[in-house]
C-alpha cells in the first residue's frame, strides 16, 4: 500500500476537531506559545520559551496527526474544489508542507505548518497575539509610526524567520486602519492577523485560497482601487517589479524581506535583478523607498520574559537616496550613525539601549554587533529615552 493510501486509511474515524480543541484549551490555560504534534510522541508545548512534553498525555497514534493536518489545512484550499481533503493530501505529499492559520473556539489566532517527516506527518502551531498591541508594548521604536503617514512609496520590514516581522506589519496596518481613510489590501500566506474594517475598508487575500501567487494578487490589487497594500513576502523578481510599480503609481506598499539589517535588505532587493538591470532598479528604488526596519528577537535577561526586539531603523533621506542610486550602500551605515535627528537608529545603538536597561546580556549584545571591536564599554546616553 502506498503512502497516500496509508494516509487515507489511518485518518478514518479520528475526531481531529475534538483533539485540537482539547489542545487549544490546555495551551491557552497555561499560556503556551507553541504546540507540536508528532506521531509516536506525546504533544509538546512551549511555555516561556521552554519546550516540554505534556505530562500524562497519551502518545499520539498513527492517523491522529494526519487527521489534524487535514482539518487545519482545509481553509487553505480555494472554494469550489470538489474534494478539498484530497487536495490537501495531494499538496502535502507533493510539497512536503502546508502553511496556514486558524482560530480556536476561544478566539485565539494560530499560525500552523503541517509537514511530512520520517514518512509520517507532524504539526507545529504558534499562537498569535489575541489583540493588536501598541508599538511601545511590542518594544518597537515609536518613530515607526511615521511609516503609516506616507501617501505612497515602499516600506520594507526585514529580519530572519521568526523575528516578528508579521506582528510589526500587523501593528502598522492596524494603526492605519484606525487613523486614516482608505482601502487596505493585504496579500499573505497565510492570513495571520484578522483586521476588521474601521476607518479603512480592509480586504485580506490568502495565497492558495484567494489568489494563486503573490505577484498575481499584487497585479490584481492594482485594479481594486487600493490606497495601502501589504505584501506578506516579496522575494521573486516579478513581485518586486510589481511592488515598485505600485509604489511609483501612488500606493503605499508594505513588504517583508529576509535580511539581517537595513543595508542587507536594500542589496537583497536589488541583487534579484540581472546585472544589466541593477542600475535602473537602484534609481527606481531610491525614488520610492520610504524606509526600512530590520528587527531581531533576542533572548531576554529578565526573569519571566522570553525575548526582546532589537531594531535598526532607516528613513530614506535625500542623502541616503543618493547612496542607493549610485550603488554606495556601504556608506549608508555611516549615514545611519549620524541620522538620529532624522529618526534613525543603528543596531548597535539599540543593543546598547537594551543592555543599559538590563533587558539583554553583554554576551548577547556582543554576538549581535556588526562591529568586532565592540567587546567592552557599551554605552547609552544617560537620561535619553529610547525611541
Amino acid at each position: 500500500m502506498d503512502d497516500y493510501s496509508v494516509f487515507m486509511k489511518n485518518r478514518n474515524n479520528i475526531s481531529a476537531e475534538q483533539y485540537l480543541n482539547e489542545l487549544y484549551s490546555l495551551s491557552e490555560k497555561i499560556g503556551a506559545s507553541d504546540i507540536h504534534l508528532t506521531t509516536g510522541e506525546v504533544p509538546y508545548l512551549r511555555t516561556e520559551g521552554i519546550l516540554t512534553p505534556v505530562d500524562g498525555a497519551e502518545v499520539i497514534k498513527p492517523g491522529t496527526c494526519d487527521a489534524v493536518a487535514i482539518s487545519l489545512a482545509l481553509n487553505t484550499i480555494a472554494p469550489g474544489v470538489e474534494n478539498p481533503a484530497e487536495e490537501v493530501l495531494k499538496r502535502l505529499f507533493s510539497s512536503g508542507a502546508i502553511d496556514g492559520a486558524t482560530t480556536s473556539p476561544n478566539g485565539y489566532r494560530y499560525r500552523f505548518n503541517v509537514y511530512r517527516e520520517n514518512n509520517s506527518t507532524a504539526v507545529a502551531m504558534r499562537r498569535l497575539d489575541d489583540k493588536f498591541l501598541s508599538l511601545s508594548e511590542l518594544g518597537l521604536p515609536a518613530r515607526l509610526e511615521a511609516f503609516c503617514g506616507y501617501p505612497d512609496g515602499l516600506v520594507i520590514v526585514t529580519g530572519p524567520t521568526g523575528s516578528g516581522k508579521s506582528t510589526t506589519l500587523a501593528t502598522l496596518i492596524d494603526m492605519i486602519n484606525r487613523n486614516r481613510n482608505g482601502h487596505i489590501i493585504t496579500i499573505e500566506d497565510p492570513v495571520e492577523y484578522i483586521h476588521k474594517s474601521d476607518k479603512c475598508l480592509v480586504h485580506q487575500r490568502q495565497i492558495g485560497r484567494d489568489a494563486t501567487s503573490f505577484n498575481a494578487a499584487l497585479v490584481e490589487s492594482l485594479r481594486q482601487d487600493p490606497d495601502v497594500i501589504l505584501v506578506g513576502e516579496i522575494r521573486e523578481i516579478e513581485t518586486i517589479r510589481t511592488a515598485i510599480t505600485a509604489a511609483e503609481t501612488g500606493h503605499l506598499v508594505f513588504a517583508t524581506l529576509h535580511a539581517s539589517d537595513c543595508v542587507g535588505a536594500i542589496e537583497r532587493f536589488i541583487s534579484v535583478f540581472p546585472e544589466g538591470e541593477q542600475s535602473s532598479v537602484r534609481h527606481q528604488l531610491s525614488l520610492v523607498l520610504r524606509g526600512v526596519f530590520a528587527q531581531h528577537l533576542l533572548p531576554s535577561a529578565k526573569e519571566g520574559a522570553t525575548r526582546v526586539v532589537c531594531g535598526e531603523l532607516l528613513f530614506t533621506t535625500t542623502g541616503i537616496a543618493n547612496l542607493i542610486a549610485t550603488g554606495r550602500s556601504q556608506q549608508i551605515y555611516s549615514a545611519l550613525e549620524t541620522g538620529r535627528n532624522a529618526g534613525m537608529q543603528t543596531m548597535e545603538y539599540d543593543l546598547a539601549r537594551l543592555l543599559s536597561f538590563g533587558l539583554i546580556t553583554e554576551q548577547t549584545a556582543h554576538s549581535m554587533s556588526r562591529n568586532p571591536n565592540l567587546r567592552s564599554g557599551w554605552t547609552f546616553a544617560s537620561g535619553r529615552e529610547p525611541l
